[in-house]
């Protein structure tokens, strides 16, 4: 009685954690162009019906409709269904019909840009918690740039803490320099960083990881993708994908520099996989 007592709650267990996991999938881009192949890659990871159609969210662009035109343009190289631009705002931001078709829609794409724009154009609105139940019910979740960086629940802005000009590489390696705001949490057990090996963010990535350092940080190149289902994780394009984590003996110095005695650190190429752990 008690082996099955046991069995059963183990049972519940399983199922409730299986329940809690998204049926969604993401694919995040690091950026740049996105060639043909890339695209079908994106088509085969939505594996999008006819009757399917694509929802862009460009309000991370500073040009949405012009971000919706490119995004559109290279879908049409790879399929036929409808690609809806829903640049959502103050006045559209509770506009039940959107949001309706936001939660229903197999592909939601966001565009490049600004992800600070994004965050607080969607934060704390309808607009997040659609993006989420479209993930939660099956839907897959791409962005590129800026829409890569809004994936993470810890959202890399870009900007240095000790630096009030913008440099788009590190120059420095120390305590807090690096500023977080809050992203779309649909990946909690990793930082993503884009545009990495191009722009050679190593630093910046390094900075994350003493700052969160039970996470994984990952740097995912141009015209390259890493698609993400649950904790799995599988690389697409033609660039890199690094991944740091498992830093051990990290210590700051009285002089605010990181010191690390050693950490994991992984280069992937396209078809390779990884696991994140577990939250």
């Amino acid at each position: 009685m008690k082996r099955s007592f046991s069995f059963i709650l183990l049972l519940l267990y399983f199922l409730s954690a299986n329940a809690q996991q998204p049926k969604g999938k993401l694919f995040i881009i690091g950026g740049g162009d996105r060639p043909p192949a890339l695209m079908q890659s994106l088509l085969a990871t939505a594996a999008l019906e006819k009757n399917a159609y694509v929802v862009v969210l460009p309000m991370s662009g500073s040009e949405p409709d012009t971000a919706y035109y490119y995004f559109k343009t290279d879908m049409e190289t790879v399929c036929k269904n409808p690609v809806v631009n829903f640049n959502f705002t103050k006045e559209t931001i509770a506009n039940k019909s959107r949001l309706d078709s936001l939660k229903n829609a197999k592909l939601i794409f966001i565009t490049g840009g600004d992800q600070d724009r994004f965050m607080n154009a969607v934060l704390n609105t309808p607009v997040y918690d659609a993006i989420h139940k479209a993930y939660q019910n099956g839907a897959t979740i791409a962005g590129t740039s800026a829409g890569a960086a809004v994936m993470s629940k810890y959202m890399i802005t870009g900007r240095e803490l000790t630096d009030t000009v913008y440099h788009s590489t590190f120059r420095k390696l120390v305590h807090n320099n690096i500023e977080f705001k809050t992203g779309l949490a649909l990946i909690s057990n990793a930082i993503v960083d884009q545009h990495f090996i191009v722009r050679s963010r190593y630093n910046r990535l390094l900075s994350a990881i003493a700052k969160y350092p039970s996470l994984a940080c990952i740097g995912v190149d141009e015209a390259t993708a890493i698609i993400v289902h649950q904790n799995k994780v599988k690389v697409s394009g033609v660039g890199q994908v690094i991944v740091i984590d498992k830093p051990e003996g990290l210590t700051i110095t009285t002089n605010d520099l990181i010191k690390l005695k050693d950490i994991r650190f992984r280069v992937f190429t396209d078809g390779d996989e990884f696991l994140l752990s577990e939250d």
